[in-house]
């Protein structure tokens, strides 16, 4: 469709409407004069009004909800009168700042204001906006109203794509599409009663009294009941955030994991904001139902099979509540079977977040042995490199890194003098086999793929004679990526390329190795921050060095992670090709629970040389 023109702040109402008119961005009846704005009007056609900046007078509809609580409170009206036009939406949200509007559900009321586009996180977030009335005022015209009856989102309701394609530009110009996109489908109900009957869970409470439900009840599932992101061109279109606009004195927020449901109608508003995108803000909810989702736990190693897990214990240190320590020991223990080398990821130094230029972690590594030895578990020793001080990114003070526990009993640590933090590990041959220069050691830490990063460490360890090379990695993180939900589409990954170069990194050194031994038994493991079909794990497995295991679980088991409602794979182990016939799990013990120890589920892999 033609694009419109842009409409001048300072034009009059009538000419704003007139313009919009002319560009089919509004669907006003044709008995309507310039001075009978409805929502829908306010709203357009597309995400941002057309007449943004402009102010509108005693505009019609019922207070459909109440935000009574924090600094952005305010009510959402709707207009019973819908217009034909499926993209434009009913209902607006009145933003009163800490002010509570003394208003109820079911009053009729005509609300005078500034039409305002909010984007959450601020515009440069490359969040959507949401199309708001401010500095408002309100005539109640009459009270005990019927609500219109909320919009039912469901498999027929909820497209099978995702979003519209701008080339990575805004989205915000293109006339919605509803029946095309999912994206399109919730700007469309900006501000709306919405309803879910019986929603799956897809994301467990969090801190926040927040979950994730979907509006599919089949499409890409998990194997636990989880939306599985299976491809960029993939997310689960259904994935909406639930949150509650009821006191929780009223009605305390239901405390689910992935696998529950909200049985009956769980309704509201469709919200949007910068934690988590679009949001049912429940004035109904419907009724947990428990499904019994488990921890699972993995078979132990047999004598002759070495076992190698990875586990990201989320920013753990001395300052950590030993309850937190006591879970993660418990875990290993028993839910991991005491594997016999551990990759760890974010292990802070001794005194935490604290910066006091302290970077040792041997207090967080002995306090987090002591409890696994406390738990039943073996008398595990750790290897570990203090980074420079402030040079590893994560938390400001806490200095994490990797760092290896192994099972002196079952497995020997190759120590090999001069490893730092700034020094790089080389590989030699020495006898028909690679050697390291240092074991621990950095792969290449001065490379700019590391800044404001964790180095990867590796180990030389042996097993029943067998060497083994052990890679621990944490890759940097998203942070700066431009959400699945973005205005701009598709979505800006810039972090990614910054693990495309340390996948480079880590590819050069596997092959320097592999050069130096073609059957060296190399194992690559960590949080590597993407997915298994994303860039950074195809450079990293290039040219056939490396092996990503997680392609050899069956489809609906490829995650260990769980954000805004998707299932999803970001931490890895690879394999050389001479570690054959590995027998991998992911071990679904945090992830999808609403009690978590960490916010990743470990992995483990088990080996026969």
């Amino acid at each position: 469709m033609p694009t419109a023109r842009p409409l001048r702040r300072t034009a009059t109402v009538g000419s704003v409407i007139a313009a919009a008119l002319a560009a089919g961005l509004l669907a006003v009846p044709q008995s309507a004069s310039a001075a009978e704005i409805r929502i829908h009007d306010i709203q357009g056609s597309t995400r941002v009004s057309p007449l943004a900046g402009q102010q509108v007078t005693d505009v019609p509809g019922v207070v459909t909800a109440v935000r009574a609580f924090g600094s952005a409170r305010g009510f959402w009206f709707q207009d019973p009168k819908a217009d034909s036009d499926p993209a434009t939406s009913e209902a607006i949200f009145v933003f009163t700042g800490k002010d509570t509007p003394a208003l109820a559900v079911g009053d009729a009321v005509t609300v005078s204001g500034a039409v305002t586009e909010y984007y959450p996180g601020g515009e440069s977030a490359g969040l959507q906006s949401v199309t708001q009335l401010s500095k408002a005022s309100w005539t109640v015209h009459s009270s005990g109203n019927a609500l219109p009856a909320a919009f039912a989102l469901r498999p027929s309701t909820v497209p099978d794509r995702y979003a519209p394609s701008a080339g990575g530009g805004s989205i915000e110009g293109l006339r919605l599409k509803p029946n095309a996109y999912a994206l399109d489908r919730y700007e469309s109900l900006e501000g709306m009663r919405v309803s879910v009957k019986d929603a799956p869970v897809v994301a467990a409470t969090n801190e926040h009294k927040e979950l994730w439900i979907t509006a599919e009840t089949h499409r890409d599932r998990t194997a636990r009941g989880g939306s599985l992101y299976s491809s960029y061109r993939a997310p689960g279109v259904g994935r909406v955030k639930v949150a509650s606009l009821i006191p929780y004195t009223q009605r305390p927020f239901p405390v689910a994991n992935v696998g529950d449901s909200l049985t009956g109608t769980t309704a509201g508003p469709l919200d949007y904001n910068n934690f988590g995108g679009y949001t049912l803000q429940a004035t109904e909810l419907g009724t947990l139902a428990d499904r019994g989702l488990t921890r699972e736990t993995t078979r132990k190693q047999k004598n002759d099979e070495l076992a190698v897990a990875t586990y990201n214990v989320e920013n753990l240190s001395p300052r950590t509540p030993q309850a937190k320590f006591d879970r993660l020991a418990a875990a290993l223990v028993h839910n991991l079977a005491s594997p016999d080398i551990v990759a760890l990821e974010e292990v802070q130094d001794d005194d935490g977040t604290t910066d006091k230029g302290v970077v040792d972690a041997g207090q967080t590594l002995k306090k987090l042995t002591d409890a696994i030895a406390a738990a039943g578990g073996p008398a595990y020793r750790w290897q570990q490199i203090n980074p420079v001080n402030g040079q590893d990114g994560g938390q400001p003070g806490g200095n994490i890194r990797t760092a290896f526990l192994y099972n002196p009993a079952r497995v020997s640590f190759t120590e090999i003098p001069g490893g730092d933090a700034t020094t790089p590990v080389t590989v030699t041959r020495e006898g028909g086999k690679a050697k390291l220069s240092a074991s621990p050691g950095r792969i290449d830490p001065a490379n700019e793929a590391w800044k404001n990063s964790r180095k990867p460490l590796v180990g030389e360890f042996s097993f029943r004679s067998h060497p083994v090379f052990v890679v621990a990695n944490h890759f940097n993180s998203k942070g700066g990526d431009q959400g699945l939900d973005s205005r701009f589409q598709p979505p800006a990954r810039t972090s990614e390329v910054q693990r495309i170069e340390q996948s480079k990194a880590v590819n050069t050194f596997v092959k320097q190795l592999l050069a130096a031994d073609k059957r060296a038994n190399v194992i690559v493991a960590g949080d590597l921050n993407d997915y298994q079909f994303s860039p950074a794990v195809k450079a990293l497995t290039s040219g056939g060095a490396l092996t990503d295991l997680v392609d050899r679980l069956p489809r609906k088991e490829r995650y260990g992670y769980v954000y805004q409602g998707s299932s999803q794979v970001l931490d890895h182990i690879l394999t050389s090709r001479h570690v054959r016939s590995v027998d991998y799990d992911i071990v679904h013990i945090n992830a999808e629970f609403a009690d978590q120890a960490s916010d990743h589920d470990p992995q483990v892999l088990r080996w026969k040389p």
